[in-house]
């Protein structure tokens, strides 16, 4: 089979189609012939050489995919059959013509829904539904704040929020971004680039602040995020986009509102908790994709590209330009050659 490939990290331009082994599935796996995979950060910085994968993950790159069952390993439990329409979290391996996924990482697609859309679903959403309701425990009528609010994830989360009826407030860098969150369901948005979101975000509050926080920013944000956070709020910290250096009295602020400071990844996460992850997720949130749900999910794919132009698509998520998920269309046949 063909897959996207780098020998050496470094710029997009690194990435090349290979032709590897297709992979066979083992005791519990399901192998799935990939139509859609999808784009994030950590695929990017994976090529950097700064994200390795888990130790026994494939290392091609992609931590979702969505296609068909095109066979079953030795025990699995019968609830798959081949031809049946999936989308499935990964390790790794989602950029390629075939992957291998143990059977209780599979989701099944909603009838009226594409493998494009349904590609946009497994790494984003799963992490929004970890963050909100395994790490950060969300109830009614808390307010939440969500940075990156027009990314795959934070549109998830918007979504998310709302589902449990609690309140999303975002941050995000272009007034159409902040547009986008809000036809998505944020109540208030704020441009970090032009004024203070914690300000901002206590003057909504009428001063008592948020409950969560949702931060994938890190060191840059740590001093606006204590000043918003209510006492006894959870900061929630998922990725590290400006550094994880932090200079000043964080923990005296932390402290004095007894606030507490989670982390979390998913991708190293072992597979049983990732199968709970998921069927939590498939139980009482995939229903809501389906026509005629009340509320109705919606991923939002921001743009396509065909897996022999993924550096292209790699560059577009350098450029920060991106309301949603970037999707990889995995064509049926392929020519060998530089990607562009």
């Amino acid at each position: 089979m063909f897959a996207a490939y780098f020998d050496c990290p470094g710029g997009p331009e690194n990435l090349y189609m290979k032709e590897v082994m297709k992979p066979d599935p083992g005791e519990g796996e399901v192998l799935v012939k990939v139509s859609a995979s999808a784009l994030n950060r950590a695929d990017l910085l994976q090529r950097r050489g700064k994200y390795p994968p888990p130790k026994g993950a494939s290392d091609i790159l992609g931590l979702e995919a969505a296609g068909s069952v095109a066979g079953l390993g030795p025990g699995c439990s019968g609830r798959w059959k081949v031809g049946d329409a999936v989308m499935a979290l990964l390790s790794g391996g989602g950029q390629a013509q075939f992957v291998t996924v143990p059977q209780g990482l599979l989701m099944p697609i909603p009838k009226d829904m594409t493998f494009i859309q349904a590609a946009a679903i497994p790494e984003a959403w799963l992490t929004a539904f970890q963050l909100l309701h395994f790490v950060g425990k969300v109830q009614e009528g808390e307010r939440v704040l969500i940075h990156a609010g027009a990314s795959g994830v934070g549109m998830a989360a918007i979504q998310l929020v709302r589902l449990a009826k609690a309140i999303p407030i975002v941050t995000a860098g272009t007034q159409e971004k902040l547009e986008a969150t809000a036809n998505a369901g944020a109540a208030a948005g704020f441009n970090y680039k032009n004024e203070d979101f914690s300000e901002k975000v206590l003057e909504f509050t009428q001063g008592s602040g948020v409950d969560i926080i949702l931060d994938c920013v890190g060191a840059s944000y740590w001093e606006k995020n204590l000043n918003c956070l209510s006492t006894d709020g959870r900061w929630i910290i998922y990725g590290l986009l400006s550094g994880g250096e932090v200079h000043g009295d964080l923990l005296a602020r932390l402290l004095s509102k007894r606030a507490s400071i989670h982390t979390s990844l998913l991708r190293s996460r072992d597979n049983k908790y990732k199968e709970q992850l998921v069927r939590a997720f498939t139980e009482e949130v995939l229903p809501h994709f389906s026509e005629g749900a009340s509320p109705r999910l919606q991923p939002l794919v921001d743009s396509v590209y065909p897996l022999h132009a993924i550096a292209e698509a790699h560059r577009a998520m350098e450029e920060n330009k991106n309301i949603g998920k970037i999707v990889i269309e995995i064509p049926v046949c392929f020519k060998k050659g530089p990607l562009q």
